[in-house]
């Protein structure tokens, strides 16, 4: 067990080790809250958005997405 000192504004330093564990980098969300007369820290996990996790599979260039874009335009016009 790691002991860190808080700050006066109430900062702490997560040490190297559990940043590398958690991948907690510059910009991370952290929740913090408290359970059971405790505090605790926990990174945010965030989904990863599909339409960007499947960029780049098909490897058509945009096209594909081009014409499914005009698609729901044409139908948002009827």
């Amino acid at each position: 067990m790691t002991v860190v000192k808080a700050t006066v504004k109430g900062q702490i330093l997560i040490p190297a080790p559990l940043r590398k564990k958690y991948k907690i980098t510059r910009g991370t969300s952290l929740e913090i809250y408290e359970k059971q007369n405790k505090i605790v820290v926990e990174p945010v996990r965030e989904e990863p958005d599909p339409v960007q996790a499947g960029m780049g599979l098909l490897k058509t260039k945009g096209r594909i997405l081009k014409a499914l874009l005009d698609e729901r335009k044409k139908e948002a016009k009827v």
